[in-house]
């Protein structure tokens, strides 16, 4: 009788492979593949930046911020009538001529407008300057979420597809092509959460190594890591809430999610004491990383108005530059209250105006730019709009993506699901107290949530795959095979909206098709000049 031999069973995973398992696949194409797409997202946002030659909807307000940056260090007051002059002054080059008055009264921070600023210093006061940042921002924040949807996914197929569907996201691409805050609060809330995640894996992985040193650290509270990523991701949070005042939900929820990342790094590890450990240990890194830090980075957005004289409530600045900063904060937290004030009481009616809960269903886009020209298609009548509006196909999956992704949280403890639905909380539920109070709001309030509805998606386009070992090939062929119809049918999605995205001239019978809802028709054209009342 044959005696046959057994394979050997395979070892048991080490400390360090079960805390921070390496991606597999080519590290070429881990960065080739997201360039690729990169690239992509670039030629869409970049391709007719300056078109229209218009001053479009609130860019009315940020322009103009911008460039009051550059020329005194504060916002500064314009010519408001006769209406639309200073506009008209911005387009035909005479930029210098709207200056009335002294500092402005502003509704968000300054880094924003400082970013627009730097398009604006090097292509000078044009549409394709101060939108020139904003394209740059939207096609950076597509390389990120590529690199960071892999790192979560461990796959650079799924980390280039999450990339794609943020760049065919239609909302996305409006808020790229158009000098508003969004874009920029939207990429550096993404970038500080890719920084956490980069945080969570290097951590892990420190914490096995030292732990294979010296096994006896494992007794008690664990070791010291030491956190670089989350400074980085800090100094992030403190630019995203120096654009818009909406970034410190995020960051509250963040820390709750980082704090719990620490216990379950330790409990994973086997550390007796995980809770104390991290508090021990890892806690004073978040507390200056993700608490003093950002505060710090915030009041330094603000430097231009604490150093010069002239800004609305500044007062005048003390003669020893160095003491300006300190001398001024009092009048920056008056400043501030009137802020807060203004927000509270910021109830009057829009015609583009939404709520929350219409969101995620697209009932209520915002028509950035809307005109009838006479000619330049093959009708007697012809439309140019731009339409702020997400990709259907891509937010209305990401409902039921969402869904998903809160029973991987409730019932398997999936970490990636945890964060996905604790960041998309953060930025929706937290638009709910204003909601019932009336205030005033757009559906591009949503943008900062689109990053992490499309790592949503991707999620479960990884499940309907299905992880290479335990599935049989054609399996995941046949997964594979839907995850590809549906990015195709996104795609589809969005070559269809693209005209009414990006101001082309069509037929106004092309238009109006491309209007799947009455509420996506907005009335009166001529709203679509109407700046938002939230803007400056």
């Amino acid at each position: 009788m044959a005696v046959t031999e057994t394979e050997p069973a395979p070892a048991p995973p080490t400390l360090r492979e079960r805390l921070a398992p390496r991606v597999p696949g080519s590290a070429l194409w881990g960065w080739l593949g997201p360039l690729l797409v990169t690239v992509f997202a670039g030629f869409l946002r970049f391709d007719r930046l300056g078109v229209p030659h218009a001053v479009v909807f609130d860019e009315t307000y940020y322009a103009k911020d911008a460039y009051a940056l550059l020329r005194f260090g504060y916002e500064h007051s314009w010519v408001r009538e006769p209406e639309h002059l200073a506009d008209e002054l911005f387009l035909e080059g005479k930029a210098d001529q709207i200056w009335e008055g002294g500092g402005s009264f502003i509704a968000h921070p300054p880094f924003g407008k400082w970013m627009i600023a730097i398009g604006e210093y090097f292509f000078q006061v044009t549409p394709f300057g101060w939108r020139f940042m904003a394209a740059v921002a939207g096609t950076l924040s597509v390389l990120i979420l590529c690199r960071v949807a892999r790192r979560m996914t461990g796959s650079t197929l799924l980390g280039c597809a999450a990339g794609l569907l943020l760049a065919l996201d239609g909302l996305h691409l409006v808020t790229s092509r158009t000098a508003l805050l969004d874009v920029f609060l939207m990429f550096w809330i993404l970038a500080g959460f890719a920084c956490l995640v980069a945080d969570r894996d290097r951590s892990r992985r420190v914490l096995a190594v030292k732990l294979d040193a010296d096994p006896s650290r494992g007794f008690s509270l664990g070791p010291w890591l030491g956190h670089p990523w989350r400074v980085l991701a800090g100094l992030c949070f403190g630019l995203a809430c120096g654009t818009k005042w909406s970034a410190a939900p995020f960051l509250a929820v963040f820390v709750l999610m980082v704090v719990l990342w620490d216990v379950g790094a330790r409990r994973a590890a086997r550390v007796q004491f995980p809770v104390g450990g991290a508090l021990a240990k890892d806690g004073a890194a978040t507390l200056l990383s993700l608490g003093v830090l950002p505060v710090v980075t915030y009041v330094a957005t603000w430097s231009g108005w604490l150093f010069t004289s002239g800004g609305w409530g500044r007062g005048t600045p003390a003669k020893n530059v160095l003491l300006r900063p300190f001398e001024g904060l009092p009048d920056l937290v008056r400043y501030h209250r009137e802020i807060l004030e203004f927000h509270n009481g910021l109830t009057s009616k829009h015609p583009y105006q939404s709520w929350p809960w219409d969101w995620p269903v697209l009932r209520r886009p915002v028509a950035f730019f809307y005109s009838e020209p006479p000619t330049g298609c093959s009708a007697d009548k012809c439309s140019r709009e731009i339409l702020g509006i997400g990709t259907p196909a891509l937010w209305w999956a990401a409902l039921a993506a969402l869904v998903v992704i809160a029973f991987l949280w409730l019932v398997y403890r999936d970490w990636r699901a945890g964060a996905v639905l604790a960041a998309y909380v953060a930025g929706w539920a937290a638009w709910l107290p204003s909601a019932f109070g009336g205030r005033t709001m757009f559906m591009f309030y949503a943008l900062p949530l689109t990053p992490f509805m499309v790592l949503g998606v991707v999620l479960v386009l990884g499940l309907i795959i299905g992880p290479e070992r335990s599935h049989p090939r054609s399996r995941r062929a046949v997964g594979s095979a839907i995850a590809g119809a549906y990015v195709l049918l996104v795609l589809l999605n969005f070559w269809y909206l693209y005209p009414v995205l990006t101001a082309q001239t069509i037929p106004y019978d092309t238009w109006h098709s491309r209007m799947w809802l009455d509420s996506w028709i907005l009335g009166d054209p001529n709203w679509s000049q109407e700046p938002s009342s939230s803007g400056s």
